[in-house]
């Protein structure tokens, strides 16, 4: 840079030496020159007004002032024992040159003021005396022994008052010239190399003034640079000069301060306001002077950058120490010393891994990461860097896993601390790797391309990161080698006492270096260069271009120092790799994947060790962040082996091909640590990730072998027939113990064949499946049989999905129950990827090397047999997840909290999903006993049995206490799905609507009474029908009518059931005879008369008596005489009466006579032989009073007087409440309820943002038809995956708007006459809907209808007309959820206190609750989740989503019955990027709070487009079901119909009598 220009050292060096030279007093004896300086300089002291007033100057003259210089330069040089006198010389010198400030000091003299320039120049010289060696000392002062510690301390007081002079000066003259400039410049020069020079001596003069020279060089330079810019000469000086202070500590420190300082103002400038601003110390922010310019900020940076030359020099002592000090330091040694020995150099290590820091700051100010990473490399905690770092190292060493978790450093402040000094540079590593990539540190949208950092920095970085590695050691070799073909020096060996030729490279041989200074000791530095290496290629983005060269070089530095060590240790090169590469294999790098075995290598190291051993010098690392950054880079690869299949991995290295991997090779090693690192984890977030990584990993192996393989079976992926595989790469599965993996090799070496394959059933499918082990173990079972070994030839997949369902369950089972019970996020993430297991179905050619497995599962009372592969692995999750429930059920009460109901609410959900995935457990009697077990337990709080051996308890004789109420509907939801859904899902309706798509309108179209022609009203057809309630939750709608395609006359009810879960339609008919046999007629038309028999019985007359004849004997009693005798009657009530009675008896006996006789000569009377006939058959019943008596609704309770609850002013409880149905407002209630879905609902809103797009307009209109054609194809297929697309018209689920949703579509509505292009999912027309049997889904793609629509205030009014409508957000609980029981409203305790019919003891005793808080249930406090699904063309895109503008295109219409719109600091985005490979990155954006994030996506992974749309479905699900879950308002939707049942009651309930109410059953509906 400055070859061309001449140096100024040599003029330094003449003026340190000819500094005593210049006083007239040099020549005379030093006592005499002594004895004038000590007058004349007291004499002036006493004019300064220090003790006294100042008076004016009496030198009035140019020789005046010449002659009183010339004896203060003498006296400058006097011993250092004459202090005193000294002290004067520099006060009277300081105060003189006050001659170049705007006001000089009166004591100044006249000469001095008028000629300020000239005099200060020569005070700067003669300032050379208080500094350099005093004559006659051998040594130079600074190493003499003979000196006290007071008077090097008076000395270096001295010192900072001439220097703070010469800085103050600098600062506030507006008189200084420039030829005063470089005097000055030249004489910090000249201080600095007689101070730092010489090698380090603790305690001296230079190590005390070491850091405050420097900072006067630099800051003064600075000003300079301003003021009068440095020629280059003097620059090349100074870049000479600090090559020769590199063994001090505080250059590279303050070298940093002035580099970060510099760096910021160029940031400022060259990026704009809106770059992430560099904070550094206050005191270091006012390095920079106020006015310098733009381009001197950036000459001054890069010619600062450059002052110390390559850093990587300090890996060299050699060359460090080839100076002249050292040198004469050698030979003066008492013992005789090598230059590269002496003890100052032991600090090259950290000065090397202070260098690297300071680069590294830089490079994170240029990408935006200045706010997090900068602490603790400026300011005044840094110049004290070399005392703090023994002990930093001592404490970062051989800590174990201990320091991971307790003693690791807290994670960096995400604001900088600029007030108070920061920790010290050994220790501000912990800074950096706290923010590594994709752990939330978002880098600047303005940030320099990759290629510009490198230009700056790729030298030093490069040469850094293979300091150390197999290519340095090669290098030094050659060079070496090289050298020894010719001498090139002689150095005297003092022990000796001879000449010998010597080499200069031999003076770094390893041998001779002392131990604190090899290679390794530079291991520090070589991982912050690394590191920072990594941060710069991670920082690429979309589309970016990187050069090959860098490219290849950074491939080469991270293949040498990803190298794995003998001793298989975690070294700091290695953790700083895997702190800073999360995003490595997330950018399209060309060439990445060359790296996969090295990273796969240390990802075996790091993750699977529970225990990690750090072996760490200078670094501290976080051991649980380490393992973090760890597992992001395992979830950005895992799917690259299904991906590239057979693809070769070339060695960077090795030509031959003998070690060339393929991807799928690397697939077992994969899941090896994907397993291994979920055992051992203990950090809930990484837990969190992990879970969702095994997921993505079953999934994908699904989905391949559906998809890929087809109906082949296993094909050969392990490698091609040709490829040879090593017993090192990957021969035995990933599962294998050491035990397992000498058997299964003793067992295929017995059979004489040379098998290469690796091992492919899963470990968890080996085993003995007749054991009943708690928890199976992950390897091989020590009982494994000899014939499973000849299973193994042949084997080309280890881990197909068979296997790596059986062992992520068996894992995530038993560690949900042993240790993750206790962690909210933890237990909710592994009951998510438990739900999404049982979703899997794996095709039975996975299973093919597991028939060992199968198991039969026979039920004798339906003589039915089940042979399944998974009905073991099945039944094992089930009891597991039981067992988990009963777990935390049965913890003590303290226990119980808000999160631990939520994680039994999510176990609830998670077993329905296993028994609706696999309805043949049912028919297991273990089974189905386990989980109606704890359907008990949920509902009641207590089971019916605590173990095999106790008695029963009834369910009577239970006091009904769930654990809370929330965890009591979880039971009643699974216990309605085990009763009502398993094995029935989707019904003939289809998987949209769970319930009946009947309703009154819909039944009275089909019946006779109805003239077909007429539209009938809801009204009129709700009046055909009786309505009654029973359980205070179920509506029966009975009609007496027969449907129209039903000819046969029998007693007919049809039913409308509505309740909790849905509105069911039944039809009934009284028959005595089955189907089958209806139809038989056993008698003919005719039967014809019997023929008659004449024999006549003979007949005896009797009298006939109506007492016995014993009557008069016996004897009367008071009873006898209460029925009075006619007598006694005619006594009491005259004769009249009687008379009249006796008439009455006389006229009806003539009235009958005359009858019989009217009767006998008719043609009808019996005399007349006329044949019988069968009665008409009857048309009309009471079938609704039929059904009710047959099904035991109308057994009324009998009062009992002894119960004060049931005397006569209570009525008891009946079990049938009659409805007013001739309200008007009736049928829109009862519209209301079937409008009310018993399932959850969700929308997700799908967009697609081209590069570049900012606004919401841009957005949207990328869904136009016009615009479909230039998206990427990848997104109309994940589109696809996501559900099936639904025609809204016909569509009788969630639609993703409220005012269409859940209504029986008999005729289409108004469609838009244009056919809607394939995207178009708006929900005008189509939709993507998808669901299960407790959920729904709709993927809305919104376009310029949806804001059209959203704006109409029509459509809102109609919206708004519906009244609620049910979302999944919008009904809130009214009362706590805690088993203390809290506050319920009153209309939750009429859900559940008339659950109960009958009030005897019969029945269960209800749960007690207080009355508190009673009030109708409140619309919600937090709005519906919103959740966007973006797909990025460029994936920085997302810094710019216009989530606010587009939530106006989100609207559902429940947005009215909530307390506030939905914000978007509230909504959840997933965007996807596709890769270039293929491949999708996710990111994920989401408020702050524990339970944001679900799986099984994870911020940061790579997916593989077969399973895209299943997981950001899952990932949407779960997204919402933890945000119920969180919500302490939140009501499942059973509860919302069963209040809403209970409002229907008490706004059009009868009060009848049971006489009542028998009449009203006689009458017939309109």
């Amino acid at each position: 840079m400055y070859s061309e220009w001449a140096s100024l050292s040599a003029q330094i060096t003449a003026n340190s030496c000819g500094a005593q030279c210049f006083s007239v007093l040099n020549k005379f004896p030093a006592s005499a020159g002594r004895e004038v300086v000590v007058s004349v300089v007291k004499q002036l002291g006493t004019n300064l007004g220090i003790t006294q007033n100042a008076e004016p100057s009496h030198l009035v003259k140019d020789e005046e002032v010449k002659w009183c210089m010339d004896v203060i330069c003498f006296g400058l040089s006097l011993p250092l024992q004459e202090h005193e006198t000294i002290k004067d010389c520099v006060n009277v010198y300081c105060e003189w040159l006050t001659a170049l400030h705007p006001q000089p000091r009166i004591s100044v003299p006249k000469p001095i003021c008028e000629d300020a320039n000239l005099y200060a120049r020569q005070i700067i010289n003669h300032f050379h005396n208080l500094f350099v060696p005093r004559q006659g000392e051998i040594l130079p002062f600074l190493y003499q022994t003979t000196l006290g510690a007071d008077t090097i301390k008076r000395q270096a007081v001295l010192c900072h008052r001439v220097l703070r002079t010469l800085q103050q000066t600098a600062q506030i003259s507006q008189l200084m010239d420039r030829q005063t400039w470089d005097t000055l410049l030249l004489f910090l020069l000249a201080i600095n190399e007689i101070l730092l020079a010489p090698p380090t001596v603790k305690d001296d003069v230079g190590d005390q003034l070491c850091e405050r020279v420097l900072s006067v060089l630099f800051e003064v330079w600075l000003l300079a640079c301003v003021r009068s810019f440095p020629s280059p000469s003097m620059w090349k000086t100074l870049q000479e000069s600090c090559a020769m202070w590199r063994h001090r500590v505080a250059l590279v420190d303050q070298w940093n301060r002035v580099n970060l300082a510099l760096t910021a103002r160029l940031l400022e400038f060259s990026y704009g306001p809106a770059f992430p601003q560099l904070k550094n110390a206050d005191e270091d922010g006012q390095l920079i002077p106020i006015g310098m310019s733009n381009d001197c900020v950036a000459q001054t940076w890069y010619r600062f950058l450059r002052m110390i030359g390559n850093p990587t020099a300090l890996c060299s002592p050699h060359i460090i120490s080839k100076s002249s000090h050292f040198v004469q330091w050698a030979l003066t040694h008492e013992k005789g010393a090598e230059t590269h020995q002496h003890p100052c150099l032991q600090q090259l290590p950290q000065i090397f891994l202070n260098a690297m820091k300071g680069i590294s700051s830089q490079v994170d100010a240029f990408l935006g990461l200045s706010k997090t990473s900068l602490i603790g490399l400026t300011g005044g905690g840094a110049r004290n860097a070399i005392s703090g770092s023994s002990t930093t190292t001592a404490g970062s060493t051989g800590t174990g896993s201990g320091s991971g978790e307790g003693s690791a450093p807290a994670p960096a402040p995400t604001t900088p601390t600029s007030t108070s000094g920061p920790p010290s540079a050994s220790s501000s590593i912990n800074s950096l790797p706290l923010t590594s990539m994709g752990a939330g540190v978002e880098l600047a949208v303005a940030r320099p391309k990759c290629n510009s950092i490198l230009h700056v920095f790729h030298e030093w970085l490069f040469e850094a990161a293979h300091i150390g590695g197999d290519t340095w050691r090669q290098n030094r070799k050659k060079q070496a080698c090289e050298a020894s073909k010719r001498p090139s020096s002689m150095i005297m060996e003092h022990r000796k006492g001879s000449i010998s030729l010597s080499q200069p490279n031999s003076l770094n041989d390893p041998q001779s270096l002392p131990p604190t200074l090899t290679i390794d000791k530079y291991e520090s530095g070589r991982a912050e260069a690394i590191g920072t290496l990594c941060k710069i290629f991670c920082a690429k983005k979309t589309g970016e271009e990187i050069l090959p060269v860098y490219l290849a070089r950074f491939y080469m530095a991270l293949q040498q120092c990803l190298k794995i060590t003998e001793s298989r240790e975690c070294d700091e090169t290695l953790a700083s790799i895997l702190l800073h590469s999360s995003d490595l294999f997330r950018l399209d790098l060309d060439g990445i994947n060359v790296l996969l075995p090295g990273f796969i290598a240390a990802l075996e190291i790091v993750l699977p060790d529970k225990d990690l051993k750090l072996k760490t010098q200078s670094m501290v690392f976080n051991r649980t962040e380490l393992r973090r950054s760890a597992i992001n880079i395992l979830l950005s690869i895992m799917v690259l082996p299904l991906h590239y299949q057979t693809l070769p991995i070339r060695d960077l290295t090795c030509e031959t091909s003998e070690k060339m991997f393929t991807f799928i090779q690397l697939k077992s090693r994969l899941m090896n640590i994907l397993m291994n690192a979920l055992q051992v984890e203990t950090d809930a977030q990484n837990t969190h990730m992990l879970l969702g990584g095994l997921l993505l990993c079953v999934q994908d192996a699904v989905t391949f072998e559906e998809t890929e393989l087809g109906g082949g079976g296993n094909a050969n992926l392990t490698h091609n027939s040709s490829a040879v595989q090593h017993h090192d790469a990957n021969l035995l599965s990933s599962a294998c113990s050491e035990r397992s993996a000498s058997l299964i090799s003793a067992g295929t070496a017995s059979l004489g064949g040379q098998t290469t394959a690796t091992m492919g059933a899963g470990s968890g499918s080996i085993r003995d499946t007749a054991s009943a082990h708690d928890y199976p173990s992950l390897t091989i079972s020590d009982d494994m049989s000899f014939e499973f070994g000849q299973e193994l030839e042949g084997v080309t997949t280890y881990d197909n999905a068979h296997a790596l369902f059986v062992r992520a369950t068996y894992l995530v089972c038993h560690r949900l129950i042993s240790s993750w019970k206790t962690d909210l996020n933890v237990s909710l993430a592994a009951l998510e990827l438990l739900s999404g297991l049982a979703r899997l179905h794996i095709r039975e050619t996975a299973r093919k090397f597991t028939n060992d497995t199968l198991v039969k599962i026979y039920e004798a009372s339906q003589n039915l047999t089940i042979i399944s592969s998974d009905a073991l692995e099945c039944k094992r999750a089930v009891k597991w997840i039981c067992d988990y429930i009963c777990y935390q059920c049965s913890r003590p009460p303290p226990a119980h909290s808000k999160d631990l109901h939520s994680t039994i609410v999510a176990a609830f959900q998670c077993t329905a999903a296993w028994l609706m995935q696999h309805p043949y457990l049912l028919q297991d009697k273990d089974c189905l006993q386990t989980v109606l077990e704890v359907v008990e337990l949920g509902i009641s709080g207590t089971k019916s049995q605590s173990k095999g051996t106790d008695i029963p308890k009834f369910k009577d004789e239970k006091e009904l206490k769930p654990a809370s109420m929330r965890v009591r509907d979880a039971a009643e939801n699974l216990l309605t799905i085990i009763l009502e859904q398993v094995g029935y899902f989707p019904s003939e309706c289809g998987p949209e609507s769970i319930s009946s798509l009947l309703d009154e309108l819909a039944l009275m179209k089909h019946c006779n009474s109805m003239v077909p022609a007429a539209a009938a009203s809801s009204e009129q057809a709700i009046a055909k029908f009786k309505y009654f309630v029973t359980e205070n939750s179920t509506i029966l709608a009975l009609l007496e009518e027969p449907l129209g395609n039903d000819q046969d006359p029998q007693p007919t009810v049809t039913l409308l059931i509505r309740g909790p879960f849905g509105r069911h339609a039944w039809t009934m008919q009284l028959r005595h005879l089955p189907r089958s046999k209806s139809g038989i007629k056993y008698h003919a038309v005719n039967p014809g008369r019997p023929i008659p028999m004449n024999d006549v019985t003979q007949r005896l007359d009797s009298e006939q008596k109506n007492f016995p004849d014993g009557v008069d004997k016996v004897q009367p009693c008071v009873a006898d005489y209460s029925i009075p005798t006619i007598e006694q009657m005619r006594e009491q009530y005259g004769t009249a009466g009687i008379r009249e009675l006796e008439s009455m008896l006389e006229n009806q006996s003539i009235h009958e006579k005359l009858a019989w006789a009217e009767a006998d000569t008719s043609a009808d009377s019996l005399s007349h032989a006329q044949e019988c006939v069968p009665p008409a058959v009857c048309h009309e019943f009471h079938a609704a009073r039929l059904f009710l008596s047959h099904f035991g609704f109308l057994g009324f309770e009998t009062r009992n007087p002894q119960n004060p609850a049931e005397a006569l002013g209570n009525p008891p409880q009946r079990p049938l409440i009659v409805l007013d149905t001739k309200s008007t407002a009736f049928a829109a209630d009862l519209d209301r309820l079937d409008k009310l879905s018993a399932r959850t609902h969700d929308s997700v809103y799908v967009f697609y943002m081209k590069s570049g797009q900012t606004s919401a307009q841009q957005i949207i209109a990328n869904m136009a038809e016009e615009q479909s054609a230039g998206h990427d194809p990848h997104f109309a297929s994940m589109l696809q995956t996501l559900g099936w697309p639904v025609q809204v018209s016909e569509h009788s689920g969630w639609t993703g708007f409220a005012h269409n949703s859940w209504s029986l579509k008999g005729t289409p509505e108004e469609q838009l006459k244009s056919t809607a292009h394939e995207l178009n999912y708006n929900g005008s027309q189509r939709v993507l809907y998808w669901a299960d049997v407790s959920s729904e889904i709709a993927f809305v793609v919104p376009t310029t209808w949806n804001l059209r629509y959203n704006s109409d205030p029509s459509d809102s009014g109609s919206i708004s007309s519906t009244d609620q409508i049910g979302s999944s957000n919008v009904w809130a609980r009214g009362e706590g959820d805690s088993a203390a029981g809290l506050a319920k409203s009153k209309s939750r305790n009429l859900s559940l206190e008339l659950d109960t019919n009958r009030r005897d003891a019969k029945e269960p005793v209800p749960p007690t609750r207080r009355k508190g808080n009673v009030t109708k249930p409140t619309l919600l406090a937090q709005a519906p989740a919103k959740i966007f699904l973006v797909w990025l063309e460029s994936y920085e895109d997302y810094l710019n989503f216009p989530l606010e503008d587009l939530l106006a295109y989100t609207r559902t219409g429940e947005e009215l019955h909530t307390q506030q719109l939905p914000r978007a600091s509230d909504c959840h985005v997933i965007f996807v990027h596709s890769l270039l490979s293929g491949l999708l990155r996710v990111k994920l954006q989401g408020p702050p709070g524990r339970m944001s994030f679900a799986t099984p996506l994870v911020d940061g992974m790579v997916l593989s487009r077969r399973v895209v749309g299943n997981l950001v479905r899952q990932t949407a699900l779960n997204i919402s079901r933890r945000r119920r879950l969180d919500n302490d308002n939140y009501q499942p939707p059973h509860v919302r119909r069963r209040l809403k049942v209970q409002d229907i009651v008490q706004k059009y309930k009868m009060d009848l009598s049971e006489a009542e109410l028998l009449a009203h059953l006689f009458q017939r509906a309109i």
